[in-house]
């Protein structure tokens, strides 16, 4: 079988006007397969029905994540089975939640957890947001206040944490976290949120909303699927080698042991 060779990237291209966004809170969902093929490349099972809402489970099986844009008023649902100590959780992202702060959260679940305990503030400190005193909550606001994060505790004690972002007309999303929600997720979340770098969108996508700022790019087709699959890529490497770091660990199982007067030991 001949293969043709490879001629370079761009060879009869047209570029594409695209925009970087800042603040990301504001530049509207974008593409879902951002998040979907990330999830792929990391061995999630895609549960998706022909021409339905996107449906991924984790290898384990107990975590669903669901895409659904087709009912009001729609967006993000993932579902965290119960599981030895950790609770039944839940998140709820609504459906202009940039798929690039989704990944956040979504991402963190095929990677494994961190030694460290986790601190949802954190990020948000770090690129200064602002944290107003509240006596019912503590609420953190991004710089320019279209966006927020906060953790809300009811008179019953129950805690729950609450984000989103909205522009002058009103235009945005919400995002809402189970009391059970592993904080290392909300974290990630968090971290995404507060990121300054911008979002990419195309044009006709980008939000009307004088809140946002926008710089003008031009972009060449495979210089996007080369940057798609460079995520994809990634995905895959590490999924490759947990997969083999845990096949390579030794078995824990216990063998009879012989002693010195040559009587086995029973357990």
């Amino acid at each position: 079988m001949k293969r043709k060779q490879w001629q370079g990237w761009g060879q009869g291209e047209q570029a594409q006007q695209h925009y970087l966004i800042q603040p990301r809170a504001l530049a509207g969902g974008g593409d879902v397969r951002h998040v979907s093929e990330f999830l792929r490349a990391s061995g999630w099972r895609d549960k998706s029905t022909a021409d339905g809402p996107l449906s991924m489970e984790s290898p384990d099986h107990t975590v669903r994540i669901a895409y659904d844009p087709y009912v009001l008023p729609g967006g993000w649902t993932i579902h965290g089975a119960a599981i030895g100590q950790q609770e039944e959780w839940w998140a709820v992202l609504g459906r202009q939640t940039p798929v690039e702060i989704v990944a956040g959260l979504t991402d963190a679940l095929t990677r494994p957890r961190s030694a460290h305990a986790p601190n949802v503030w954190a990020p948000l400190k770090e690129q200064r947001w602002r944290t107003p005193p509240n006596a019912g909550h503590v609420t953190a606001t991004s710089p320019d206040g279209s966006a927020w994060m906060q953790y809300h505790q009811s008179p019953g004690g129950e805690a729950m944490w609450w984000s989103g972002a909205k522009d002058e007309p009103g235009n945005g999303w919400v995002a809402q976290f189970a009391p059970s929600t592993p904080m290392h997720l909300v974290q990630a979340f968090s971290t995404a949120l507060a990121s300054p770098e911008p979002v990419m969108r195309p044009r006709g996508r980008v939000p009307h909303s004088t809140r946002i700022q926008t710089t003008s790019v031009s972009v060449l087709p495979s210089q996007l699927s080369g940057w798609q699959q460079a995520r994809v890529t990634a995905a895959r490497a590490a999924t490759w080698a947990r997969n083999t770091a845990r096949s390579a660990r030794p078995s824990t199982t216990e063998r009879s042991h012989a002693h010195a007067g040559g009587a086995r030991a029973r357990r």
